[in-house]
């Protein structure tokens, strides 16, 4: 997103913050109601373009987006929506980019106020490793003959009673409704998502063997003075790392295996 877009998103992240924080909003419900809004708008184009049309007043747009929703959805939702289409959208898209991202929030918020956070980040750095490992997982997942509640059928076989409710829940939405991107970037979004919400990055790391927790306590501390921010480490294992660990944050990549140290030298030397 960019120009207005980018500005509109960010005032509704702080009413979001500001409603999960009170403790009559239950933000678990939350999120499945602008997850249903969100559907909504992405299937009703021509909604779509009125609720975010420049043209409109913000009020009149706030008050039609109250009359569809109002009896839909709680009250905390309704006046979330209005409050966006309220903002001026670059896109009309984007609007519904920024309500999915929220209802994604809200269930993330929900698993934060249960404690069980860190729980979910893990949970899906590992089912995107299942997913990654297995093409018949992902072709059943990702087949566009497959109808949605096929789809969640396998995913509640496969994650029901196994994951924390969020997890199941995003990744339910994620993969029935996948709204044009890779099942892959999609988890990486969540990932990415999962880690802001306490304001820390994401390292991947592989070793060879599983590191210790004092090992993973040092390598935490040493990343976290590097980039100065808290990081979250979603570990892998990987015999064909000979030695040392390979850690990438974002687009950068901290190689430090055995494996790639002999490569490098037999560069040179071949150089």
């Amino acid at each position: 997103m960019n120009g207005a877009s980018r500005e509109a998103l960010a005032a509704a992240r702080e009413r979001l913050d500001a409603l999960t924080d009170s403790t009559s909003v239950d933000a678990g419900s939350l999120a499945d109601e602008l997850a249903a809004v969100t559907a909504l708008l992405d299937r009703e184009v021509s909604l779509r373009r009125v609720l975010t049309d420049p043209a409109q007043a913000g009020e009149a747009k706030a008050e039609l987006a109250q009359r569809l929703l109002g009896a839909q959805v709680s009250g905390p939702a309704a006046d979330l929506v209005a409050g966006m289409v309220r903002s001026r959208w670059s896109q009309s898209r984007d609007l519904v980019d920024a309500l999915e991202e929220l209802a994604n929030t809200a269930d993330l918020t929900a698993a934060q106020q249960a404690g069980k956070l860190d729980d979910v980040e893990d949970e899906l750095f590992r089912f995107g490793r299942i997913v990654s490992g297995s093409t018949e997982l992902r072709a059943a997942l990702t087949d566009r003959k497959a109808t949605a509640s096929a789809k969640g059928g396998l995913l509640r076989s496969l994650l029901g009673g196994r994951a924390q409710p969020a997890t199941e829940r995003l990744v339910t939405r994620l993969v029935t409704a996948p709204r044009g991107r890779s099942l892959e970037a999609g988890l990486e979004s969540l990932s990415k998502l999962a880690a802001d919400r306490r304001d820390r990055m994401v390292a991947t790391v592989t070793s060879a063997v599983p590191l210790s927790d004092p090992q993973k306590q040092r390598l935490g501390a040493a990343l976290a003075k590097l980039y100065g921010r808290t990081m979250h480490l979603n570990l892998d294992v990987d015999p064909e790392v000979l030695g040392g660990i390979r850690v990438q944050v974002g687009d950068e990549v901290i190689n430090g295996s055995l494996a790639d140290r002999i490569e490098d030298a037999s560069r040179r030397l071949a150089g």
